[in-house]
């Protein structure tokens, strides 16, 4: 699909048609007004930054959404689809800093923040343009007119009102913590930002185990992956319980675990002087690696740490608390500083004079080689392993200690954890396995940015350090100096705010900005300026019914949104939530533009269509959870097997029901009907109307759909195709009426339950089946179809039939073992007792003259007489006018003059005894003994039969 002069298919064109009528008669605002007083189903849909083309990842998402809310239109519901972006963060101050050609907060600020602001301002909005086209595309309808924006005075108000809140019931703080940090945005990042999904990549480093000196002359030996963060080591940690071994090699002493001796063959020959636990360690003291902090009080001594494993390494851990989460922690317990000489660019601060100005990673070499000098470093190796990288700008994350504002996530976990079992997580295993053990190990969330396009954190701190926390622009104008300055709450305006207390004292903000997930957490409320207005509106939709993203927001959206709103509301924020997997592309790798391993999205488009995009990616293993390949055949099954199918079943329907003026009731109803067919199809789709509402109310879409494309199949491929006499039979009886009824009803039905998943082509159909019906003129205008439950007629329809196809699968499997063909009749089959009224099926399916019943198996006579071979060569004659009539052009209608001539004594019996049925079969009044206009020759069995034919005069 690489050729861009793909040419747009029927089935795209078609779909172009459809969005032009929906946009001339604003179908969608109906869809949402005519229910206004209908119960809400409230949905939320996550916004997507608008700096950027929508890619194909999008596509899967999107029509999930799309397909639910039309669904549930359908059910009876209110469904307001408020669209949104997201324009605050690291992805615009990238792109900005990228086109500007200012990189750094110190170029930023000389640049100046107004004119970089202002620039991100303009940027994110850019291609909001091509968004809504793309959405419309996909015939997904949300409300562009009315969506939200982040940046908004109003939505960004909502946000300082959350912090307020929090701030004020304690879970707000400032404080140093280790922290992961982005040497190449200039900022920290939250821990979930570092997630294992999307950042790790393959790293290789040099490692180093390092040589520290006991105060009795033993080494006990260390080893770490971050060379780096040596120089600010200030302990070493061993766990209590592991056993330890000190080894004696030419005269040397050196204490590891015992059970990393065999990661050292350097040791091998070394003697095991004695063992002991690592509680017996604690308390040692070492000697300093380097002397840049030398005089730390309380340092260089062994202590204890749960965290310390021999898994790798020596089992001995060095500790730098302001380069580790658990190095921190450890630090902060023995009491000792969180010393962190590195700088914003991530170098060496002069603190660390030999190597000052050199960026940590590229220092790594050298601090290793300098330790060889100086006789410190046992051993040295290169090492691959996965290490987080910046989401934004790739470079290696930096663990630092900052100052920073956090949310104290830990005080309510217990909420967390509890309000987390009250959500439905498609697949279920999320709820416990992926959602709840990130909750489990919840901790705290630095908030705070020092970057510049964002929500501005609403602290103002006077000269003696008291805070002023506002949670409104109505408080800060009521606090400000000069109220008039109060005009925007980016930065550098709302920096320029300056506050003052009651007794006067001056207050001026922080700097930071807020983490743009929180400003996205803060989407359910803050979309409607609550609680400044729309507080009724809000409750009423709290929590969403449905929500959905790819499985990797279960650490991002997802659990923002949850955090917030157990925080602010004490509950859960949506009841919903389907976590579907990630897409790859054809080659089971990542979907990617350089490897051109999927097809294009607009060329996907324009040649097989929307719908089958859509119900081809619900019908995926992806919407339960699974991570699944992009695989363009599947894609071309679908288009067949459904979009097109169901055409082929229009057509068929339209093309006879125009020949005989046939037209359907007023009243949208089952049809009552005693032939066989038709009580096995009312029932067939009673069921699939059942099993389709069970498995969409249940967001399980993959089965929704595999009941929808076996509905099809069975429509088509059984029903449609055992009752094609009854429609092409001249006679107008209350059989031939009673088919058009049904295949009618089932039609109707069949478009209202594919509407939601294939929106085009169903709207199409309906409008032309139901013209005239008095319903709506819209299939997403209409009701879903009522469940009900199948009664014991049905029941016994369904199971009768089910077990005449079984029969019917047997017949034929013993057909292909006798090799002989099914056109070729045969004399008699003996089955299993089913209904007499299935005789006929059974003996036109088997292509058999007699079914006897008796209990046993199927049973079908293969012997070949020669008047059967005659009917045989009959059958095949017929296929090949059939054939011959289309290629001519035809209508199915048309009465012809047919020729039939060989030189076959079989085909001219065939001919002689069975002309009459030939004549009724192809539409012939006369069999003529002269060629006629259109010509072909067939073969049939190796014979070769000359046929002709004209329409009658």
């Amino acid at each position: 699909m690489s050729d861009a002069s793909v040419q747009k298919s029927p089935l795209s064109l078609a779909e172009e048609a459809m969005l032009a009528t929906w946009a001339k008669e604003n179908t969608f605002k109906k869809s949402v007004t005519g229910r206004k007083d209908a119960p809400l189903f409230s949905f939320y849909d996550g916004p997507p930054f608008a700096n950027g083309l929508p890619h194909y990842g999008h596509l899967a998402t999107s029509v999930l959404k799309d397909g639910v809310a039309r669904y549930k239109t359908m059910r009876g519901y209110h469904v307001p689809r408020r669209f949104g972006w997201d324009c605050h963060g690291l992805p615009a101050e990238m792109l900005a800093e990228k086109e500007l050609n200012v990189s750094g907060k110190k170029a930023i600020q000389k640049y100046g923040i107004d004119n970089f602001n202002q620039y991100c301002r303009e940027s994110v909005m850019r291609f909001t343009s091509d968004w809504h086209d793309y959405v419309e595309r996909l015939g997904r309808w949300v409300d562009f007119e009315d969506d939200y924006r982040t940046m908004d005075q109003d939505y960004m108000e909502s946000v300082m009102w959350a912090f307020k809140q929090l701030y004020d019931k304690g879970l707000i703080y400032e404080g140093e913590r280790v922290v992961p940090y982005s040497y190449g945005a200039q900022t920290a990042l939250s821990n979930f930002e570092t997630r294992a999904d999307d950042s790790y990549r393959d790293r290789e480093d040099i490692t180093a185990t390092v040589k520290f000196k006991l105060e009795d002359g033993r080494y006990i030996l260390g080893w770490t992956t971050t060379p780096w963060t040596l120089p600010s080591n200030l302990l070493l940690a061993v766990g209590s319980d592991i056993d330890y071994v000190e080894v004696e090699d030419d005269g040397v002493k050196y204490i590891l675990a015992e059970a990393a001796l065999e990661r050292y063959p350097e040791l091998d020959d070394a003697e095991v002087v004695r063992r002991v636990k690592g509680n017996k360690l604690v308390g040692l003291s070492y000697a300093p690696l380097f002397d840049y902090f030398k005089d730390t009080h309380n340092a260089f001594r062994i202590v204890a740490a749960d965290f310390v494993t021999t898994e790798d390494g020596t089992g001995v851990v060095h500790i730098a608390p302001g380069h580790g989460e658990d190095d921190y922690w450890l630090g902060k317990r023995e009491g000792l500083p969180a010393i962190s000489p590195v700088d914003d660019d991530g170098r060496f601060t002069n603190q660390v004079s030999d190597y000052a100005g050199r960026l940590v990673f590229d220092a790594n070499n050298e601090i290793v080689a300098d330790l060889e000098k100086s006789k410190k470093l046992f051993k040295s190796a290169l090492f691959t392993h996965k290490y987080p990288h910046c989401w934004r700008t790739d470079v290696p994350i930096i663990y630092r200690a900052m100052s920073a504002w956090f949310v104290d996530v830990p005080k309510i976990k217990k909420d967390l954890l509890a309000a987390n079992q009250n959500i439905n997580w498609i697949p279920n295993n999320v709820k416990n396995g992926a959602v709840g053990k990130w909750l489990e190990g919840a901790r705290e969330w630095n908030i705070s940015r020092k970057r510049f396009w964002g929500s501005p954190i609403p602290v103002w701190k006077t000269e003696d350090g008291e805070l002023i926390v506002p949670g409104s622009l109505a408080e800060i104008r009521k606090m400000a100096v000069d109220p008039n300055k109060v005009t925007d709450l980016h930065r550098p305006f709302i920096d320029e705010v300056v506050l003052k207390t009651a007794d006067g004292r001056l207050a001026h903000r922080v700097e930071d900005v807020l983490d743009c997930w929180f400003e996205s957490g803060s989407m359910p409320f803050a979309q409607m300026h609550y609680p400044f207005e729309n507080k009724k509106r809000f409750e009423q939709g709290f929590p969403a019914d449905f929500i959905t993203e790819f499985i990797g927001q279960t650490r991002g959206w997802f659990y923002t949104l949850h955090v917030m709103q157990v925080a602010l509301f004490g509950r859960e924020a949506f009841k919903n939530c389907v976590a579907h997997g990630i897409l790859l592309g054809e080659d089971g790798r990542k979907l990617s533009k350089r490897l051109k391993n999927y097809p294009d999205v607009n060329l996907a488009i324009n040649k097989y269509g929307v719908d089958s995009l859509r119900v081809y990616m619900l019908g995926m293993s992806v919407m339960s959870g699974d991570t699944s390949a992009f695989d363009e055949k599947t894609l071309t099954e679908v288009q067949r097997n459904v979009i097109q199918r169901l055409r082929n079943v229009y057509s068929f329907f339209t093309m006879y029901a125009d020949v005989d003026k046939w037209v359907p009731g007023k009243a949208l109803a089952a049809p009552k009907s005693k032939n066989v067919l038709d009580e096995w199809m009312l029932a067939r789709l009673q069921r699939a109307i059942n099993e389709t509402t069970q498995y969409a109310d249940a967001y399980d879409m993959p089965k929704a759909m595999k009941v929808l494309a076996d509905l099809l199949d069975d429509t088509s491929n059984w029903f449609v195709r055992r009752s094609r006499r009854r429609f092409w039979k001249s006679e107008d009886d209350g059989d031939k009426a009673d088919a058009y009824a049904t295949l009618h009803y089932t039609l109707v039905r069949l478009t209202q339950l594919l509407a939601p998943w294939a929106p085009f082509v169903t709207d199409e159909l309906w409008r032309s089946l139901t013209k005239g019906m008095g319903l709506p003129k819209s299939v997403h205008l209409s009701d879903w179809p009522e469940i009900k439950e199948l009664g014991k007629a049905q029941a016994k329809a369904l199971d009768d039939m089910h077990q005449v196809r079984e029969i019917i699968t047997e017949g034929l499997s013993q057909r292909a073992s006798a090799k002989v063909k099914v056109r070729q009749p045969l004399a008699k089959v003996t089955v299993p007792k089913v209904g007499g009224q299935f005789t006929d099926i059974l003996a036109e399916e088997l292509n058999v003259k007699k079914v006897a019943f008796k209990t046993g198996s199927v049973v079908l006579d293969t012997t070949l007489t020669d008047d059967l071979k005659a009917e045989g060569a009959m059958r095949d004659i017929v296929r090949h006018v059939q054939n011959l009539r289309k290629t001519s052009g035809l209508n199915v209608d048309d009465r012809i003059v047919l020729h039939l001539e060989s030189a076959d004594a079989l085909m001219q019996r065939a001919v002689s005894e069975f002309g009459d049925v030939i004549a009724q079969e192809t539409l012939a009044v006369e069999l003529s003994g002269v060629p006629q206009e259109h010509a072909a020759t067939a073969k049939i069995d190796g014979v070769e039969v000359s046929i002709s034919l004209s329409k009658n005069k």
